[in-house]
């Protein structure tokens, strides 16, 4: 079995959640608050069509959805050894996917064929908690996120998240616009819109190539796609990189002219609201409606192996966390079909990309 350092991360996650017996809340800052935690009852996981049961009482049990019966008993002991040692494998993992060969009899024993949950949920896997609030034990589906591996990505870009512009002002011929389209310096992007603007050229926000994108932006509010137009424009002129240094200038320029007299945070709101959509289960391709598939929220596997979470009961910490460690970034522009100067209806056109990706 192979897979690359966040896939590994998820089956660690398994483990290390049965391994601890509770998942504590993280604030804003990635940190653990100590007096907020969730006790574990059980985890619940897909198996090849089959749905497997990991009860944790004195010890471990493994379960068959199905029958109800335990197949298996392993001690906790038995859990915590192998989180650590499975942590240490995928820390000095090499590489795009690897095997880890001391752990594999265990993944054995406890049923564990796979290491990703299937891409077309945010939630990647159900645990059921006590929550000591309310008393209840609510099921609850985790989208996993590891800092132990590269940064991963928020919100994937493909050409649905082509946001497109119309240049005003750009009286030029084709002989200037095909310079434009050749220049190809490492911030190729960002020079090229320096240069259009040079020829005096101003970008008008005109359209999301998806429809179906457009309209989930919209759910969410009426001037979300005008807000993420400003965003990513403003990123690739290079006037900010992470989600909020980029809010916060653009709340100053307030292109949806809010009234902001009496110091409403009509941006740093909307902004948060998306990035929580968007992380439980906005897609840019696929009609949304309204409803979270990682009904739980966020665990975080941190540098050292602990495990976070971040609870959509918590709505502000988890809010927090998103816009704090999250940046634009840039995908590949001949992919996705951005960044040069098109022609459509008698007008200059200019496509730029939505990517969001974890600091």
């Amino acid at each position: 079995m192979r897979g690359n350092k966040g896939e590994w991360s998820e089956v660690y996650t398994l483990i290390k959640l049965l391994a601890d017996g509770k998942l504590f809340a993280g604030d804003g800052n990635m940190q653990k608050i100590p007096n907020i935690f969730y006790p574990i009852i059980k985890v619940l996981r897909s198996e090849d069509s089959r749905f497997i049961e990991y009860r944790r009482n004195d010890n471990i049990q493994i379960v068959d959805g199905v029958t109800g019966k335990v197949s298996t008993s392993l001690s906790i002991d038995d859990f915590v050894k192998n989180a650590a040692l499975l942590l240490k494998e995928i820390k000095i993992g090499k590489g795009g996917a690897f095997g880890v060969s001391s752990i594999e009899h265990f993944m054995k024993n406890i049923k564990c064929k796979t290491l990703k949950a299937k891409s077309s949920k945010k939630s990647d896997i159900t645990i059921v908690v006590h929550d000591l609030n309310t008393g209840q034990t609510p099921t609850l589906g985790f989208s996993i996120k590891s800092m132990l591996g590269g940064d991963s990505t928020l919100f994937n870009s493909s050409r649905a998240t082509n946001f497109i512009y119309e240049i005003d002002e750009f009286h030029v011929g084709g002989d200037v616009i095909a310079h434009i389209n050749c220049i190809s310096s490492r911030s190729k992007i960002r020079d090229r819109i320096h240069e259009i603007e040079k020829k005096g050229g101003k970008f008008k926000f005109v359209g999301i190539e998806s429809k179906t994108f457009k309209l989930n932006l919209e759910l969410i509010d009426s001037c979300m796609p005008e807000i993420l137009a400003q965003i990513v424009l403003m990123y690739f002129k290079g006037e900010g990189t992470t989600l909020e240094e980029v809010t916060k200038k653009i709340a100053i320029l307030n292109p949806c002219n809010f009234d902001i007299s009496e110091g409403h945070s009509f941006y740093d709101h909307k902004v948060k609201r998306f990035l929580v959509d968007i992380a439980l289960g906005l897609a840019s391709s696929k009609k949304w409606d309204g409803k979270y598939d990682a009904t739980g929220g966020y665990i975080v596997v941190k540098e050292d192996g602990d495990l976070i979470c971040y609870h959509i009961i918590r709505l502000n910490d988890f809010e927090d966390y998103l816009i704090k460690n999250t940046r634009l970034d840039t995908p590949s522009s001949s992919r996705h079909g951005f960044g040069t100067i098109y022609r459509k209806s008698s007008k200059e056109l200019f496509n730029l990309n939505l990517q969001i990706r974890f600091n």
